[in-house]
């Protein structure tokens, strides 16, 4: 008897979406509109997030040594700041590998190689790239350091400068916008996720009224509200899932041929200025296609079932 029943209301679910087909198609359209706003919201935060790790990962303070520094005490002091919970990596620099990098840099500008040929003695310092695990953070690490005030055997300082002062404010500022971006990002999301769902309530009621003769009929003969709710609520079903199909489609179409575009809306001509790698949203949709194939899915059988159901009940008391 229920498989019977379900089996009608089902049946009659699909009945009323082809029938109603451009009330469908009106439905299918708000729906996939607010489905698409989802991605959106999802493609933003991953792209978002690329660039925020992108411009952390470059944000660093550097530790200068005097040239008469023995390698030996600065991997020792290397040893002591990478225990520090603040410090993500740090990346060690010989005096020797420091002049192979500027010769490499510098080998095609005649001048400033015989200039350094002049010199001749290696003039650069050997030196520690620091990252912390978060921009705030640097300042802990360098107080680590002036603190610490590292000598040789005899006395002699080791380091010569540390450049934190000339990226304080770089820092800071960075600090600061990171979770102002991110606590941004949350609230429009929120904002998107409650106009999608008005106005696709709004939708879904007026496909509903449509249908409001046929449900007094089917009261006044005895239809109980599960039977005549639920072909409104299958129809609303199937708007969903032919929306979320549709959006996973555009968003795969986005996500494939989007990166340019972004890239040159954001003002960055060449994706290696971030040391980005192309297709960032193709590469993300394909990893977390599973993920977001749920999220958006689930989310249009819900909106479509639910504002179905919730629209529905006004004409059930007849």
């Amino acid at each position: 008897m229920i498989f019977t029943t379900f089996k009608r209301i089902t049946r009659t679910g699909f009945v009323n979406f082809w029938r109603n087909g451009f009330l469908s198609f009106a439905a299918i359209v708000v729906i996939t509109l607010s489905l698409c706003s989802f991605g959106a919201l999802i493609f933003a935060g991953a792209f978002g997030r690329s660039l925020i790790a992108d411009v952390k990962d470059k944000v660093d303070v550097n530790v200068y040594f005097t040239l008469e520094a023995p390698e030996a005490d600065i991997l020792v002091l290397k040893k002591d700041v990478e225990r520090l919970m603040e410090v993500s990596r740090v990346e060690y620099l010989s005096r020797d590998q420091a002049l192979v990098q500027f010769k490499a840099k510098w080998q095609d500008n005649a001048l400033i190689m015989r200039g350094l040929d002049e010199i001749g003695t290696n003039p650069f310092p050997a030196s520690l790239n620091v990252k912390a695990k978060d921009p705030g953070q640097y300042a802990s690490v360098v107080n680590f350091l002036e603190n610490k005030v590292p000598t040789t055997a005899d006395g002699t300082p080791l380091i010569e400068k540390i450049n934190y002062q000339q990226n304080k404010l770089v820092i800071e500022r960075l600090g600061r916008i990171i979770p102002a971006v991110e606590q941004a990002g949350f609230v429009a999301g929120v904002i998107f996720i409650i106009v999608a769902i008005i106005v696709i309530w709004n939708t879904i009621r007026l496909v509903v009224y449509t249908s409001k003769d046929e449900i007094s009929v089917m009261k006044l003969v005895g239809a109980s509200n599960i039977y005549v709710r639920g072909p409104l609520v299958i129809s609303g079903i199937m708007y969903g899932i032919v929306s979320g199909v549709i959006t996973l489609i555009l968003m795969a179409a986005f996500a494939y041929w989007s990166d340019t575009v972004v890239l040159k809306f954001a003002g960055v001509q060449v994706a290696v200025d971030f040391e980005l790698a192309v297709n960032i949203l193709a590469r993300y949709f394909m990893q977390n296609f599973g993920q977001i194939f749920v999220i958006i899915m689930s989310a249009g059988i819900v909106l479509g079932g639910v504002s179905s159901y919730i629209a529905a009940r006004r004409y059930l008391k007849v």
